[in-house]
Order: structure tokens, then C-alpha cells, then sequence
């Protein structure tokens, strides 16, 4: 196959053609949202696993049996992969739980008709954070137990103490990457080789320390710095 057999371009997006088809991209197209869905938009590699477990978890209460028994590609499905049309999404109840990695201003137009609710996710170059438009204001990783409650407030899900601290136990990194329906440990070896890598490595904010050399994070500072510029909000680097 020649390189450009492999990747397909949507709306100035490169997109690999195995997961992106053209029968995927019009049923992401042709999706009907309802006002109670909820959906997380996130770049890639920006805790996009984390969020399928937080969410589950909030809107069981804390049950971890969606968690436990369905894997998180079926849980909060892609909207836009080749395998969620047969997912049969029109006949879940409500409130359906779904994730997109497309850009905001990629959305279907019945996104913006709906207004379903939004949990936009985003990882700065240096960390994650998550906010929601609703309340406009993010949430760092590192404060679990604070992310999970005011979540569940913006999903107007009543949780306790107790039901808090139990879901922010299970979505520590050293257990999610424990649950076999959220490690990708069942994806065959053919489309993920876990031997070379699991695909949960270490969940730590910080980490560009251990891969980018002084010159390089230096360098990377002076064109963000250039870049951003005119750009008021403040990221947590650290």
C-alpha cells in the first residue's frame, strides 16, 4: 500500500483510514444527539481512558459494574470509529455516555441544535486538565477527589463523601491500569502489542521532564511563549 493509502483527511484532519472509514464518518456526520447525552471531547493522549472510568462511575453512583464488565470502548464509545455504528447507540437509554477526539468545531450539527452536555478535556504541553464550557474553569488531575465532585455537580448527579472517595480510589492509575476492560489488554496483539508497551504507561503529570532535554524544553518554551502571547489563560505546568 502506498503511505497515503493509510491515513484519509477530514475537515484538514489526517486520520488512519483502518479505524476512520468513509460508512464511520457519515454515521459521526448523521448522529443524533439527545439533550441529555453527555460527551467528552479530548485530544488524543490527554486522559481520554481516565475519563471513561471517571464518568461511568459517577453516573452509576459509584457502582463499578459498567466499569468492570463492559470495555471502555463500548462503554463511552467513539463517535467517529468504524465499530460504534454497531453499537445500536439510538437504542441505549439515556443519559448515553460518548467521547469524541474530533475537534469542537467538527461536531455534527445536531450537536449544536441539542446541546447535549460537554466535558471538554485538553492536555496542555506540559499537563492535563479538564474543564467543562458550562462552568468554565479546570480541574487538575492531581486533586482527584475535588475533579470527581465538582464533575458530578456539572452532571447534576448527587454524590456523598463516600461515594466520591470510592471512585476516585478506583480511577487511580495503579488500579484503572489493574481493570482488564480498561488497559486494552483484550485488544489482540495484531492492532496493539502490549509486550513492546502497555498502553497505560505511568499516568504522572510531568513526565516531558523525562523526555525533553533542557535545549529542547528551553526551545519549546520561547515559541509557546511567542505562540501564546496574547492568550490570557494560565496553564499549570507542574
Amino acid at each position: 500500500m502506498m503511505e497515503e493509502e493509510f491515513y484519509t483527511v477530514y475537515k484538514g484532519v489526517y486520520l488512519p483510514s483502518s479505524v476512520y472509514t468513509p460508512e464511520s464518518l457519515k454515521y459521526f456526520e448523521e448522529f443524533v444527539f439527545r439533550p441529555d447525552d453527555i460527551i467528552t471531547i479530548i485530544y488524543p493522549k490527554s486522559g481520554t481512558v481516565w475519563m471513561q472510568e471517571i464518568v461511568p462511575l459517577i453516573m452509576s453512583g459509584g457502582d463499578p459494574a459498567p466499569v468492570d464488565t463492559i470495555v471502555n470502548w463500548k462503554r463511552v464509545p467513539w463517535l467517529e470509529a468504524h465499530q460504534t455504528s454497531s453499537l445500536k447507540l439510538e437504542q441505549r437509554p439515556s443519559p448515553r455516555l460518548l467521547t469524541t477526539h474530533f475537534h469542537y468545531n467538527m461536531m455534527p450539527s445536531s450537536f449544536f441544535e441539542v446541546k447535549p452536555k460537554v466535558i471538554y478535556v485538553m492536555r496542555n504541553p506540559k499537563d492535563v486538565f479538564t474543564s467543562s464550557f458550562y462552568h468554565h474553569e479546570a480541574a487538575s488531575f492531581l486533586d482527584l477527589k475535588d475533579a470527581v465532585g465538582r464533575m458530578a455537580q456539572f452532571l447534576q448527579k448527587s454524590l456523598d463523601h463516600e461515594a466520591i472517595e470510592k471512585i476516585a480510589d478506583r480511577c487511580l492509575f495503579k488500579n484503572m491500569r489493574k481493570n482488564n476492560m480498561s488497559n486494552y489488554s483484550t485488544v489482540p496483539r495484531v492492532f496493539m502489542d502490549q509486550t513492546k508497551s502497555e498502553f497505560l504507561r505511568k499516568g504522572i503529570a510531568g513526565d516531558w521532564k523525562n523526555q525533553l532535554t533542557v535545549a529542547e524544553a528551553e526551545y519549546f518554551d520561547t515559541v509557546y511563549k511567542d505562540k501564546m502571547k496574547d492568550f490570557q489563560y494560565k496553564f499549570a505546568w507542574e
